[in-house]
C-alpha cells in the first residue's frame, strides 16, 4: 500500500488532547551525545487509550519524561513540537507546569506501586497534597478545604473499588497489598479531574490476576470519565486488552501507529510484526529479534531497525525513511521504505545508477 506524507499539522478526526510532532531529545554527557527521540510522533483524541509499545531501551520512559518536562539533567529537547489541549507545553515555565499541568491536567501512575508512596504519611495525607497543589482559589480555606478534599478521595477511592475507603484514608502504604496501592494511586492521578492519565507500565509490578484488575478498572474509567489515557508498556497482550490506538516506537523513532486491532492483525512495519512474533501467545510458538536495540551513542543511520530487519534494502541504511499515511487507511501511518512510492527508482537515485 503506497501512502502520502503526514502532515505535520492535519486537523484531527476527532477532538485532540495529545500531539506529538518530529520529537527529538539527545543527553550530553561525558560519553557523548546520546540521540534518545528522534522522529517521535503520535496524536490522542479526546476519551481514547493510546498503547505506546516498544522494547525496553526504545525511549518509551524518555518520551513520558518530555511530555511532562522532567526530562534528566545534561537532556534537551533538539527539536519538534507537544501541544496538549492546544497549548505548547515546550513554550510553558515550570511554574505553569507545576501548578497547571503536571498531577492537575496531567495525571501519572507510575510503574512500581511500592516505590511511589511514601511510608512515613497516610495515604489521605499524600492524596491530598496533590489536590492542595492544584487547588483552585474559590474561597475553600482550612477545615473547609480538607473536608471537600476528603470527600472527593472518598469518593475517588471508593470508585477504584477500594474497601472501606474513610478508613483507607488513615492507613499507611504498607497496610496495603500491591494491588490495593495501585488502586491509591490510581485514585492520586485522577484526584484533579485530569485531561489525560499516563500510565508507565503500572501493571508491571502486579501478579497475573491482580494485572487484570488493574486493566479492566483503566479501561472502565476511562470510558466513564471520559478521560484519555497515555498507556507505556512492552507487553503487546495488556496492550491488546486495554487500547484503541498503538504507537510502536524503536529506538527512539515512531514506526507505526494505528488502531489496535488493525496494528495487530496485520502489522504495517517489519518491526512491529518481529514484535508480534515474539508474543508467548502466539499459537504457532514465539521467535526472538535477532541482535538488540542500538545504543543511542552511536545509532546506525537511516532507520534504526536496518540492522535487526529481514526486509531491509540498500537505501534504508542510508536514507530515513518518512513516516506516511497508509493508503486506504486514513488513520494509520508508518515509517518504512517498503511503503515508499517507487522503491527501485529511489534505490536507484540513491546509489548513481540507472533503474
Amino acid at each position: 500500500m503506497v501512502g502520502s506524507p503526514l502532515p505535520p499539522n492535519a486537523a484531527p478526526l476527532e477532538a485532540e488532547v495529545l500531539r506529538v510532532t518530529d520529537l527529538a531529545a539527545s543527553i550530553h554527557g561525558d560519553e557523548g551525545v546520546a540521540r534518545v527521540l528522534d522522529h517521535i510522533h503520535l496524536r490522542l483524541s479526546r476519551g481514547k487509550v493510546l498503547g505506546v509499545v516498544g522494547e525496553s531501551g526504545c525511549g518509551k520512559s524518555t518520551l513520558i519524561r518530555a511530555i511532562l518536562g522532567i526530562l534528566p539533567g545534561g537532556a534537551r529537547i533538539d527539536r519538534g513540537t507537544i501541544h496538549f489541549e492546544g497549548r505548547d507545553l515546550l513554550a510553558m515555565d515550570e511554574a505553569s507546569l507545576n501548578h497547571e499541568i503536571r498531577g492537575g491536567r496531567i495525571g501519572f501512575i507510575p510503574q512500581d506501586p511500592y516505590l511511589a508512596l511514601n511510608p512515613l504519611f497516610t495515604i489521605g495525607t499524600q492524596l491530598a497534597e496533590i489536590m492542595r497543589q492544584h487547588a483552585p482559589r474559590d474561597g475553600f480555606r482550612g477545615k473547609a478545604l480538607q473536608r471537600k478534599f476528603r470527600d472527593r478521595l472518598v469518593a475517588l477511592l471508593r470508585r477504584v473499588q477500594l474497601d472501606d475507603p474513610e478508613a483507607a484514608l488513615d492507613r499507611y502504604p504498607h497496610q496495603f497489598s500491591g494491588g490495593q496501592r495501585q488502586r491509591l494511586l490510581i485514585a492520586g492521578a485522577l484526584a484533579c479531574a485530569p485531561g489525560l492519565v499516563i500510565a508507565d507500565e503500572p501493571t508491571t509490578a502486579l501478579d497475573v490476576t491482580t494485572q487484570q484488575q488493574i486493566l479492566d478498572l483503566l479501561r472502565e474509567l476511562a470510558r466513564e470519565l471520559d478521560v484519555s489515557m497515555l498507556f507505556v508498556s512492552h507487553d503487546l497482550g495488556v496492550v491488546a486488552r486495554l487500547c484503541d490506538e498503538i504507537s510502536v516506537i524503536y529506538a527512539g523513532q515512531t514506526v507505526e501507529n494505528g488502531p489496535t486491532r488493525r496494528v495487530l492483525d496485520d502489522p504495517a512495519h517489519p518491526y512491529t510484526r518481529a514484535l508480534i512474533a515474539c508474543h508467548p501467545a502466539r499459537a504457532h510458538g514465539f521467535a526472538g529479534i535477532p541482535g538488540s536495540v542500538p545504543s543511542p551513542l552511536a545509532p546506525p543511520p537511516g532507520c534504526r531497525f536496518t540492522p535487526r530487519c529481514d526486509a531491509a534494502r540498500d537505501i534504508c541504511a542510508r536514507r530515513q525513511p518518512q513516516l506516511r499515511t497508509m493508503a486506504a487507511e486514513p488513520n494509520r501511518t508508518v515509517d518504512c521504505r517498503l511503503y515508499d512510492a517507487a522503491p527501485a527508482q529511489q534505490d536507484a537515485a540513491a546509489s548513481g545508477l540507472p533503474a
